[in-house]
């Protein structure tokens, strides 16, 4: 029997030299005190992450606004520097409150120097557009990310939340290639699987980066159909409905990098068992259809 397998390797960032973990950890819920924070990233160090995902929006929906999961984040990479050499970080910018959206070049210049601010750091491994500005032609965003390169601010680029559409008309005016998108992706978020995101993914070396692998944590519940599925599949591999979620995304030939958003150490650390998890096609299949909840032709 043909048994879907997760190589636990390091992996490209797309068509580029940085090398990743398989998962990510991503910031989204980054809040609190640095020590909290500090034993977060050592935590997910701890469970073979490398790639570390934020953005300058998070934090906005706390106390301490707009820009603050990076702050934090800065905060731990100033207490302890050494953590810097063993991690890929990523950021996003394009997003403003009561905007929404913002990707023009005056804005860009002034994000990308914002956030290596408040990440105290000299260079962002991958900064992406958040969500595209309809309002921005993508030649002055293409022209906005080349000069961040340029300018040694940033190693490489990618998109977020972006259709293939929309990655092709930012390629056509780029000389870089952008080196990853980030969508939506889970049994209960299944459209990129037929909207052409993970094709041109997989067309063009896109490294995807998943966020919201457990369905806002609806696959952790076990009444749900696929998490049923999820929890009985991972408990033949010693491991819970969540952590069999992630290697669920991990198997498509994509490659897919699960953006993990837990803000527990052990959740963290448990994460790590998604690439002991291995699927024939019939099982992942199933978790499609439960996920979808309807029956594929």
């Amino acid at each position: 029997m043909t048994m879907l397998t997760i190589d636990p390797a390091p992996r490209p960032l797309g068509a580029s030299d940085i090398l990743v973990s398989p998962l990510a950890w991503g910031m989204w819920r980054l809040h609190g005190g640095v020590a909290h924070a500090h034993t977060l990233v050592e935590a997910a160090l701890d469970a073979g992450i490398t790639l570390f995902d934020t953005a300058d929006i998070y934090g906005t929906d706390t106390p301490a606004g707009f820009g603050s999961a990076e702050a934090l984040f800065g905060d731990v990479l100033a207490q302890a520097p050494q953590l810097r050499d063993r991690m890929v970080i990523a950021t996003k910018g394009g997003i403003r409150p009561g905007n929404p959206y913002r990707s023009d070049a005056a804005y860009l210049a002034q994000a990308i120097d914002d956030s290596l601010a408040r990440l105290r750091i000299e260079r962002i491994d991958l900064y992406q557009i958040h969500r595209r500005d309809f309002l921005t032609h993508p030649q002055e965003v293409a022209a906005s990310l080349t000069r961040m390169v340029d300018a040694g601010k940033v190693r490489g680029i990618g998109v977020s939340n972006h259709r293939p559409a929309e990655v092709d008309a930012l390629q056509a005016f780029l000389k870089l290639p952008i080196l990853s998108t980030q969508p939506e992706f889970s049994p209960l978020h299944t459209a990129p699987l037929t909207d052409g995101t993970l094709d041109q993914a997989m067309a063009r070396g896109l490294a995807v980066l998943g966020w919201s692998p457990l369905g806002g944590g609806r696959l952790t519940d076990r009444s749900h159909p696929a998490g049923g599925l999820l929890a009985d599949h991972g408990a033949r591999f010693g491991v819970d409905a969540a952590t069999a979620a992630l290697s669920w995304s991990m198997v498509h030939p994509a490659r897919i990098i699960p953006i993990v958003g837990s803000q527990t150490p052990e959740r963290i650390r448990a994460a790590a068992g998604a690439v002991r998890v291995e699927w024939t096609h019939a099982e992942w299949y199933a978790v499609l259809q439960a996920g979808m909840g309807a029956t594929l032709p």
